[in-house]
């Protein structure tokens, strides 16, 4: 029953989230500003991953292709489809749920403790707008940028580690890229990256926003919020691989 409380006011939170805005710059400056906190700065550490996990990807894949009946070029196509899949969309978005969502609850919680949010019902302002509804507009924008990003680095990290490691040859790795490309499966991973935005967006807000008690309660608050974004991203991810997929 306490769960299907919390589904029933992660409901009603969003309804509230997407009433129409108030002012339309004060709206759009927070945008922007959401942007730079939940997307530019998130630029690095999703290069960085997106890179070594396509470098880890080719090299496993290398290593398990042993007969010498399986063409070389495959290394590149199973790490291409791979990172399109799965890793760019899922494994990044995993990342940024205990990145981003860890900085929505406390900054929300935070918020929420020391009564501003209460500060801004009475002074008229629809808080849950003016605090959540940028956040899921800066994602739902932005994190189709980093999924492309990250598609191009694991591409090029398998083609790099191919090159340093001597395993494969770089013809048979940009052949084996090259070889059947099929735009759904982007059409797929994208699909995946804006649900899995939304719920990143979404779901540490409602934690952040509904915490009681102190900064103990904030820090509890931020953990459970990461927790239950990652859970929902998996749920999510089955369901929309079932559903497309299949």
């Amino acid at each position: 029953m306490n769960y299907i409380e919390h589904i029933g006011k992660y409901f009603i939170m969003l309804r509230q989230v997407f009433k129409k805005p108030q002012r339309g710059r004060v709206f759009y400056e927070a945008v922007v500003r959401e942007i730079d906190e939940l997307g530019l700065k998130s630029l690095g550490i999703i290069m960085f991953i997106s890179f070594f996990i396509g470098g880890v990807i080719a090299l496993q894949t290398a290593l398990n292709i042993n007969s010498p009946f399986i063409p070389k070029y495959l290394i590149g196509f199973a790490t291409k489809r791979s990172i399109i899949l799965e890793f760019a969309p899922t494994f990044c978005s995993i990342i940024l749920a205990g990145k981003v969502g860890s900085y929505i609850t406390s900054s929300i919680g935070a918020m929420r403790v020391t009564e501003q949010i209460d500060a801004l019902e009475v002074m008229g302002i629809n808080s849950l707008n003016h605090l959540v509804l940028p956040k899921v507009i800066a994602t739902l924008f932005f994190y189709p940028f980093l999924l492309i990003l990250a598609i191009f680095l694991g591409i090029l990290g398998g083609y790099f580690a191919g090159f340093v490691s001597g395993m494969f040859s770089s013809v048979d790795y940009i052949y084996g890229v090259q070889l059947e490309f099929d735009g759904f499966l982007v059409f797929y991973a994208f699909v995946k990256t804006m649900i899995f935005a939304f719920l990143i967006a979404t779901v540490p807000s409602y934690h952040g926003y509904y915490v009681k008690g102190g900064s103990i309660a904030v820090g509890k608050a931020s953990t459970q919020s990461v927790v239950w974004t990652i859970i929902l991203i998996v749920i999510a991810n089955y369901i929309l691989t079932q559903l497309l997929l299949t």
